[in-house]
């Protein structure tokens, strides 16, 4: 039987699968009109399954992990259709997702499905689960609009099916890539990556040689054995709700999209960028729902959320694989004050972008797609430890899509989150809207929904503060220092 061998990364995703936090992508598409499965389906067979990879099993085995042809696959199995009882509205559709969220791929197929919902709103809604050992969310989605075309009618061609070849093994041209930038100060990039993994696999199985190595950074300077080491002493989380035993049901929820024109000039004015904006909203957010159950939220209080950072090249974005690294980001959920809040997490970020943290990642998940089970464990457990959520950002196409004849009114998608973390949230912009969408442990957060309505009060918070302080980033930041959060009218604060 003919193989490929799975890439170290993308099998750290395969092997990180648990019942209590399956390693899915998941996603809904909800269409203005009807569309049947067997459009669906004609759509995948000429476009989707020219990446040969979607005919592919993920096997596991003693000697490592392996693409292996679906000799009985079925697209009959992989495409479904679902009737939703009652009116079918955002709820019902809300359960639906959650329930599949929950339930696992089968493994003795390749690991995708599509489900057709049939009647939503009037129209339809598509469920995409796709196990991430497949793509990262950045691949994903650029795979996904490929079965769509900016015109009713060129959705509806079927071009006969080119077979898109992806590598067997790019891992190491790709090695190549994301170290070429430090090289010039480093030496030899394929050293360099050896080097990296033979760290992460040495320091994660070794916490006293992780301490040594941040003393050790501290006299030489940046070296990748002391970047390794901070991740691994980051030190347990906050303890809050967030955190906790988890367990296999998971449950979602999305908000009405925002208007991306609005976040942008709101950015401007601030002298922050959309995502600072964004992140600083998700902030405002946690804190207002631990606060309305009751839980203490002192000013120092901060969880860490994992950041994907994108590494792949422009010209690879239609490739299949794994090719982000991670960042650790402080979210200040002490502080009450929008304007404040957003200007810390512009900080924080900023620090970030000359950190090592995203290919220092990539290097120990490679050291988990590798090595033994031993160390995967180990490196999922600080990943989970570490952190309370996984926060992520997909921009999309800013123009309408249509798929199979239909326009795309909305789209939603949701991360998985490893080892012990149990909250997800995703932002993806589409059409000149921002969709945010949470998913979480149940036993942990039940109500997700009860997070994403936050969402809109927070913008609504910030834009009110940025329209009524002196325009520009200096001005605003003076404005902050003069003016304490006590005179933001009562609705616009959080205190």
């Amino acid at each position: 039987m003919s193989r490929e061998r799975i890439s170290g990364v993308d099998t750290a995703w395969l092997r990180m699968e648990h019942p209590t936090n399956l390693m899915m992508i998941v996603g809904v598409m909800m269409l203005d009109g009807k569309v049947r499965a067997r459009d669906v389906k004609r759509l995948l067979e000429a476009r989707w399954l020219g990446f040969r990879r979607f005919r592919q099993k993920a096997v596991l085995d003693a000697a490592g992990a392996w693409w292996v042809k679906d000799e009985a696959f079925d697209l009959d199995w992989h495409v479904s259709e679902v009737t939703l009882s009652g009116k079918a509205g955002k709820v019902e559709l809300e359960a639906l997702v959650s329930e599949l969220a929950s339930t696992p791929l089968d493994f003795e197929r390749p690991l995708w499905q599509f489900h057709v919902v049939r009647s939503y709103a009037g129209g339809t809604a598509i469920v995409q689960r796709i196990h991430h050992c497949y793509a990262d969310g950045i691949a994903l989605i650029q795979v996904l609009l490929s079965l769509t075309h900016a015109t009713p009618e060129g959705s509806l061609e079927l071009p006969h099916a080119e077979e898109i070849q992806p590598p067997a093994d790019g891992s190491g041209d790709f090695w190549m890539q994301v170290f070429k930038p430090v090289t010039r100060a480093l030496g030899g990039a394929g050293q360099i990556g050896r080097g990296l993994l033979e760290q992460g696999r040495g320091l994660a199985a070794n916490p006293q040689l992780a301490a040594e190595a941040v003393q050790e950074a501290t006299k030489k300077g940046v070296d990748f054995a002391g970047e390794v080491a901070k991740i691994l002493l980051m030190g347990r989380d906050a303890e809050t709700r967030f955190k906790g035993a988890l367990g296999e049901r998971k449950v979602v929820a999305w908000a009405d999209p925002l208007p991306l024109d609005e976040v942008k000039a709101v950015g401007k004015a601030l002298g922050c960028s959309i995502n600072d904006v964004l992140l600083s909203m998700a902030a405002g957010a946690l804190r207002d729902y631990l606060e309305d159950k009751g839980d203490a939220v002192d000013s120092s209080l901060q969880i860490r959320a994992i950041v994907p950072v994108n590494l792949r090249p422009p010209s690879g974005a239609l490739e299949l694989g794994n090719h982000f690294g991670l960042v650790f980001l402080e979210l200040p959920i002490g502080m009450a004050h929008p304007l404040e809040r957003v200007y810390e997490v512009r900080s924080r970020m900023r620090r970030l972008k000359g950190s090592y943290q995203p290919i220092i990642a990539l290097g120990l998940l490679g050291a988990v797609g590798y090595g033994p089970r031993v160390v995967q464990e180990q490196v999922t457990q600080i990943l989970g430890n570490n952190a309370s959520a996984v926060m992520t950002n997909v921009p999309g196409p800013q123009h309408p899509l249509y798929f199979a004849g239909k326009r795309i009114a909305e789209l939603d998608f949701w991360v998985p989150q490893s080892g012990g973390i149990g909250m997800g949230v995703s932002i993806l912009s589409y059409d000149g809207r921002i969709q945010f969408g949470v998913i979480t442990d149940a036993g942990l957060v039940p109500d997700p929904d009860a997070i994403v309505s936050r969402f809109a009060d927070e913008f609504e918070q910030l834009l009110w503060i940025t329209l009524m302080s002196p325009w520009g980033e200096e001005a605003a930041e003076a404005a902050l220092a003069a003016e304490p959060a006590a005179k933001v009218p009562k609705r616009f604060r959080n205190l």
